[in-house]
């Protein structure tokens, strides 16, 4: 056992046993403890790996899936301290059922929080509502912030460098505070514990079906909506839009679901858009390890005004926020057999421009839109319909937040066309 978080945890049990372990207090001792002696700056990460895997005499470890991985270096009745490593992950929108502090000891991670108003319960386990930004920071090594049990407290975190590790002291759990909805937004809240087991495996089997190509897989698709619940409908949906979108049947089977559903399936289609949005962005993140361009993929994701970005953006780096950004742009662009691409914005085919031309037009075209003027001399000799479609296209993009609006015109939404499936992204499960 490591006598650093064996210390740690007999002082917070000590400071909460004289507050009559009175659970509101529990936060405010776990990042007093935390801030008075930062794990950051006394650990050895490499002697306590070390010390992990040779030293028997270890705390009861769970079986959670959470971390990667998680360790737990201290365990009391009341509470317990984790250490969880994250090479790749991004945590899903959520709130808890637990409270206490929480610590990066190496690396860093943009931090979001969220509120979820005008809510409204479909079942126990599945709420709409609408869920909003309240801000959005960055966590250097040797921050430490409070868990607040329960809605006050929905958050997001998305680590930066590989690894990420970050020292939690929790409660186990909190009476009254569950469930511990995921939120999907925007205006979808979901309990990830309970398990539908047919759905589940209904799930699996038309995996199978999309593996295979089976050509009844879109009628028995828009069949099984058109019979079910609202919720289990949704998790259908949710796991069969990619490849609906691929086979062009995607608006024949939402249409089916909407007119079964009426105004209760209205925010259902924004948010599986931005799932397949956020998977993309996700999918992308495991592909790259710079972490300035993991940095840019976190604000994309989780910022959502084009103002908040560029000043996240200027804290981060030197020069113009701007110049920053379309530096990075060109660096993350891609040619791939499928076309030319900058995250997951592709090049139109329909220009008809050729493969060695697109790479200069299509960081031509992005510079403009985000930083507005006039068109430069590639952008003019394209037309008024041919600029728009490229437009579009990074309307439709993860790019869609930094882009100045067109005069007399409003972009169009994300979801307003088809269009090709992102390079990296996959398809919601």
């Amino acid at each position: 056992m490591d006598p650093f978080f064996t210390g740690l945890g007999q002082n917070v049990y000590d400071r909460w046993k004289q507050e009559n372990f009175n659970l509101s207090a529990f936060p405010r001792i776990a990042e007093e403890a935390l801030l008075e002696n930062p794990p950051s700056d006394t650990v050895d990460l490499g002697s306590l790996i070390q010390e992990f895997l040779l030293n028997d005499e270890q705390p009861f470890q769970t079986s959670s899936g959470f971390g990667q991985p998680e360790l737990i270096v201290y365990d009391n009745p009341k509470f317990y301290i984790q250490i969880l490593f994250w090479l790749d992950g991004t945590t899903d929108i959520h709130q808890h059922e637990f409270s206490g502090a929480f610590h990066v000891m190496e690396g860093s991670s943009i931090h979001s929080h969220f509120e979820f108003e005008n809510i409204r319960s479909v079942t126990a386990h599945f709420r709409l509502g609408e869920l909003k930004l309240k801000d959005a920071t960055l966590l250097e090594t040797g921050s430490t912030v409070q868990i607040i049990s329960g809605r006050s407290c929905i958050h997001s975190l998305f680590h930066l460098e590989t690894p990420s590790v970050t020292v939690v002291i929790r409660t186990h759990s909190d009476p009254g505070t569950g469930p511990q909805f995921t939120y999907l937004p925007p205006y979808v809240a979901v309990d990830p514990v309970h398990h539908d087991a047919l759905t589940m495996r209904r799930k699996q089997l038309l995996d199978v079906m999309e593996q295979t190509g089976d050509s009844d897989y879109a009628e028995l698709v828009a069949e099984m909506v058109g019979e079910l619940d609202f919720e289990r409908g949704f998790f259908i949906l949710q796991n069969c839009i990619g490849n609906l979108r691929n086979l062009g049947a995607w608006e024949d089977v939402w249409e089916v679901f909407s007119l079964k559903h009426g105004s209760l399936a209205e925010p259902v289609a924004h948010t599986l858009l931005e799932i397949i949005r956020r998977d993309g962005i996700a999918a992308m993140r495991g592909n790259i390890e710079d972490v300035e361009h993991r940095f840019f993929l976190a604000l994309l994701l989780n910022v959502e005004r084009r103002e908040d970005i560029l000043e996240m953006v200027s804290r981060k780096s030197d020069g113009d926020s701007l110049e920053t950004i379309m530096r990075w742009a060109e660096e993350l662009m891609q040619l791939t057999e499928s076309g030319t691409w900058i995250l997951d914005a592709g090049f139109p085919e329909e220009l008809g421009i050729a493969e060695e031309e697109q790479p200069v037009l299509f960081l031509t075209a992005l510079n403009h839109f985000i930083r507005g003027g006039k068109a430069v001399a590639e952008l003019k000799r394209l037309s008024a319909r041919d600029l728009a479609l490229l437009k579009e296209t990074f309307a439709r993009s993860s790019w869609s937040s930094l882009l100045l609006p067109l005069q007399g015109k409003t972009p169009p939404s994300k979801g307003s066309s088809k269009v090709k499936k992102t390079a990296g992204s996959k398809n919601p499960k």
